[in-house]
């Protein structure tokens, strides 16, 4: 019982990701060693990353499944990582926290080591089911459009390429800013605010309102016309829990790749409803999502927009924003597998040569529009490279997830 804390009596999964700058540039041969929170000289394992910068996934303890079934103990264990490569400053990470039965995901963007470089250190929050947050401030659910006062007013919802986060309440002039890219941001925030061994149709519901109180910040300009320069903040009071740098988890990863541009309106309404949510245990919320309840009615067998009308009303429907912002060509409609030809198939090519440049363990394809061996298997590598199911088929997930770090590697090319 580490620290006076819960009995690990389970095992869940960790892997380490790490990145010069950006996605962009893995960073191999970075040296990860892993010790229970607070207990920096107890060193459980050690890791070294790949070309593509990833650690070898590695089996931890972790507390009894049970216990994220109720709220009673601390469901999750920690652990702090120290990192250490060649050309990069060191960092630290504390209070990565492992699920029973999930995957955690660690990416971490290192720093150039110079002669300003310093030490970086970043603490994980707790998760706000677990730890003492602030509740919502209750707010109406549509908004009014901001005035055409230099503004962009969206003619319909877009899902934006990155949104800036306010670490601290709007009114905190200190508090920095974070550039997230928008997917990133969600699965921070679902890693944040719920817990990963929930129901499958649960975690579907909470990241959907998620999503949708998001976009409906993008939409109505909320705090922009309020004279900010942020797009949302991380404070619970106001918006949602979101740590810079935290870990994720798979599970969660894995359900917002498939429906990131879903949201949740009403008839007559343009914008994405403000899906604003509470506990349920500590915190009672008429009309709005509870989270334990949403996991009571997953567990009983409902469907994802089951369980989202039992609380917004039946009157609810979910919407697809019409654009992606920053992806270069959208998703064609149809999966790509073997035996696929066409536009579509060339563009992965192309886009899977490009990211080869930086992950060379993908391999160099020839750009001939035809879906054959060489091209499934230059997929299945991507998608083991980032956590994507290894079905060798780009589905919807896939697609975007190659957009993204097309995108990114582009990006860094254009700066060396």
């Amino acid at each position: 019982m580490p620290n006076g804390g819960p009995e690990l009596t389970d095992r869940g999964n960790l892997q380490v990701g790490l990145f010069a700058e950006s996605v962009g540039r893995p960073v191999g041969n970075a040296r990860i060693s892993i010790t229970p929170k607070g207990e920096p000289a107890n060193i459980i394992d050690e890791l070294i990353t790949d070309s593509n910068g990833q650690s070898p996934s590695v089996i931890l303890p972790a507390p009894p499944l049970d216990f994220s079934m109720e709220p009673s103990e601390q469901p999750y264990s920690e652990y702090d990582l120290n990192i250490t490569a060649d050309g990069f400053a060191p960092f630290r990470i504390e209070g990565v926290q492992v699920f029973p039965d999930a995957t955690a995901l660690q990416n971490t963007t290192l720093n150039p080591l110079t002669e300003y470089g310093q030490y970086s250190v970043i603490s994980i929050q707790p998760n706000t089911l677990w730890g003492i947050f602030p509740p919502k401030i209750p707010e109406d659910e549509v908004k009014p459009l901001p005035p055409g006062r230099g503004l962009v007013v969206l003619p319909d919802p877009v899902v934006p390429e990155f949104v800036v986060v306010h670490a601290g309440a709007p009114s905190n002039a200190s508090a920095p800013n974070y550039w997230v890219p928008f997917k990133d941001y969600i699965k921070n925030v679902g890693s944040s605010e719920i817990y990963a061994t929930w129901p499958e149709s649960t975690i579907r519901a909470n990241i959907v309102a998620i999503i949708s109180f998001t976009l409906n910040r993008v939409y109505t300009e909320w705090y922009r016309g309020k004279g900010y320069n942020f797009t949302i903040t991380n404070s619970t009071a106001y918006d949602h829990a979101f740590t810079y740098g935290r870990n994720i988890f798979d599970e969660i990863s894995r359900v917002v790749d498939e429906i990131f541009t879903t949201f949740i309106t009403r008839p007559n309404i343009r914008q994405p409803l403000l899906a604003q949510y509470c506990d349920g245990r500590r915190v009672s919320c008429p009309n709005w999502l509870s989270q334990w309840g949403s996991k009571a009615l997953g567990d009983s067998g409902y469907v994802t927009i089951d369980i989202l009308k039992n609380y917004y009303g039946s009157d609810i429907f979910l919407m697809q924003a019409t654009k992606v912002e920053g992806v270069p060509i959208s998703f064609p409609g149809t999966t790509l597998q073997t035996g696929s030809t066409g536009q579509p198939v060339r563009v992965i090519q192309e886009q899977l040569n490009a990211i080869s440049n930086n992950y060379p363990l993908i391999k160099k394809l020839r750009v001939d529009g035809i879906f054959g061996a060489n091209t499934r298997e230059a997929v299945e590598t991507f998608q083991k490279t980032f956590d994507l199911p290894t079905s060798g088929i780009v589905d919807y997930a896939t697609w975007y997830r190659i957009s993204n770090i097309y995108v990114a590697v582009t990006r860094m090319a254009e700066l060396v």
